[in-house]
C-alpha cells in the first residue's frame, strides 16, 4: 500500500466514524432517547400514555417535514449537518429545562426536523465521500450510530431508574452527551465541498420509466418499514413493563435492541455489494416481522429478548440497503430520492403511535397494534420480492 492509499484509508475511516457519531447524536439521542425516558416521564406524572404518543408523533411529523425540506433546499451538506447537530443539542437540553407539554410538542417536532436533516445530508455526504475514497463497504459503519446511541441512552436510563432520577435530568444528561459528540465530529464537517472525482452513474440499462416504477415501489416499501417498526420502537419499555410487572428486565430490552442495531449494521458491511438490495430489504422485513410476532406469542423475558434482537439487527441495515438502492437508481444525484424515502418512512412513523394508543384504549393491550405492524412488514417483503422478480424477468 502506497502513501496515497494509506491516506485515503485513514480519511475513509475518519468519514465513516464521523458519520457514525453524527447519526448517534441525531437519531440515537435526538430521536430515540425519548423511548427509554418515556416510562420515567410517565412515572413522574408529567404526561400520560396518550400524551406520550402525541410527543412521539410530533417528532415523527418533524422528521417528515425535515425530509421534505431536504428535497427542496439547496444548501451545503456539511452546513446542514452542523446546523442539525447544534439544533439537536439545544432541543434535547430544552426538554430538560422547559416544563410545559405544549412546548415539548414544539421541541420534539423541531428535533425531528433536525434529525432528518442530519440523516439525509449526513448519509448522502458520507456515502459519496466513501465512494470517492474507494471504500463504499465502510458505509455500514455510519449506520451503527443510531444503535450505539440507543444502547448508551438505554443503559444510562436504566441506571437512572435505579437511582430514582427524574426524567428532566435524563434529558439534560443526553443534551450534554450530544454536545460532546458534536464537538468531536465538527472538524470532519468543517469543509463545505467534496473532493472532485468521477461521478457515480445511475442505474445501468434502465429506461426512465423503469427507474420511475422502481423508485415508486422502493418508496412504498420503505414507508411500510417505517410503520412496521415504530410501534415497538416507541413503546417497547412500556409494553415490557405491562407484561412483566415488577421485573428488572424491561429496562434492558431497549439497550439490547440498540446493540443489535449496531451489530446488524456491521454485519451488513460484510455482505457482498453485488447482492440485490431489494432481496436484502425483504429478508430484513421478514426478520423484523418475526421479532414482533414472537413478542405477541410469548410475552416473556425470552420472547421480548428474541424480539428485540430480531427487530434490532435489521433496523439500520434496512436504511443502508435502501440508501444504496437510491444510489443505484440515481447515482450521485440520489439526495432528493433519499429525502423522498426518508419522508415516506416518516409518514409510516406518524401513523403508528396514535394508532397504537387508540387500539390500546379499545382492546386494553398492544397485541392488535403489533399485529398490524407485523402485517405491514410482511406486505413490504412481498412487494420487494415482486419488484425483484419483475426486474429479473425484464432482464431475461
Amino acid at each position: 500500500m502506497n502513501e496515497v492509499e494509506a491516506d485515503h484509508g485513514r480519511e475513509a475511516w475518519r468519514v465513516a466514524l464521523a458519520g457514525l457519531l453524527a447519526l448517534a447524536v441525531a437519531m440515537g439521542i435526538g430521536r430515540f432517547a425519548f423511548t427509554p425516558l418515556l416510562p420515567m416521564m410517565l412515572h413522574d406524572g408529567v404526561i400520560d400514555l396518550a400524551a406520550g404518543g402525541w410527543l412521539a408523533t410530533a417528532n415523527y411529523v418533524g422528521y417528515l417535514l425535515g425530509a421534505l425540506l431536504c428535497m427542496v433546499l439547496h444548501v451545503s451538506a456539511t452546513r446542514a449537518i452542523k446546523i442539525g447537530l447544534v439544533a439537536t443539542v439545544l432541543l434535547t437540553l430544552g426538554m430538560g429545562v422547559l416544563h410545559a407539554p405544549t412546548l415539548w410538542l414544539l421541541l420534539r417536532t423541531l428535533a425531528g426536523i433536525a434529525s432528518a436533516g442530519v440523516f439525509v445530508y449526513g448519509s448522502g455526504w458520507c456515502l459519496q465521500r466513501l465512494a470517492q475514497l474507494k471504500a463504499p463497504a465502510l458505509g455500514g459503519i455510519i449506520y451503527c450510530g443510531p444503535g450505539i446511541g440507543i444502547l448508551v441512552t438505554g443503559l444510562a436510563t436504566s441506571a437512572m431508574v435505579t437511582q430514582h432520577w427524574r426524567a428532566e435530568h435524563g434529558w439534560l444528561l443526553y443534551g450534554l452527551l450530544a454536545l460532546i459528540l458534536t464537538a468531536l465530529v465538527w472538524p470532519t464537517f468543517a469543509g463545505s465541498a467534496i473532493a472532485t472525482a468521477a461521478p457515480t452513474p445511475a442505474a445501468h440499462g434502465l429506461e426512465p420509466a423503469q427507474v420511475t416504477r422502481q423508485t415508486r415501489g422502493l418508496t412504498l416499501a420503505y414507508a411500510l418499514a417505517g410503520f412496521g417498526y415504530i410501534i415497538t420502537a416507541t413503546f417497547l419499555p412500556v409494553i415490557a413493563r405491562q407484561a412483566l410487572p415488577g421485573s428488572n428486565w424491561p429496562d434492558l430490552f431497549w439497550p439490547l435492541f440498540g446493540i443489535c442495531v449496531s451489530i446488524g449494521a456491521l454485519l451488513a458491511t460484510r455482505l457482498p455489494t453485488r447482492w440485490d438490495n431489494r432481496l436484502l430489504l425483504a429478508a430484513c422485513y421478514l426478520l423484523q416481522a418475526c421479532g414482533i410476532l414472537i413478542g405477541i406469542v410469548s410475552p416473556s423475558v425470552t420472547g421480548f429478548a428474541l424480539g428485540s434482537i430480531l427487530l434490532g439487527m435489521p433496523f439500520t441495515a434496512i436504511t443502508l440497503f435502501a440508501m444504496r438502492d437510491a444510489r443505484r437508481l440515481r447515482g450521485d444525484h440520489a439526495r432528493s430520492l433519499m429525502g423522498m424515502l426518508t419522508a415516506a418512512y416518516g409518514v409510516g412513523q406518524i401513523i403508528g403511535p396514535p394508532l397504537a394508543t387508540r387500539l390500546v384504549r379499545s382492546s386494553g393491550s398492544f397485541t392488535s397494534s403489533l399485529s398490524v405492524a407485523a402485517s405491514a412488514l410482511l406486505a413490504g417483503a412481498v412487494l420487494l420480492g415482486v419488484m425483484y422478480r419483475h426486474s429479473r424477468k425484464r432482464i431475461g
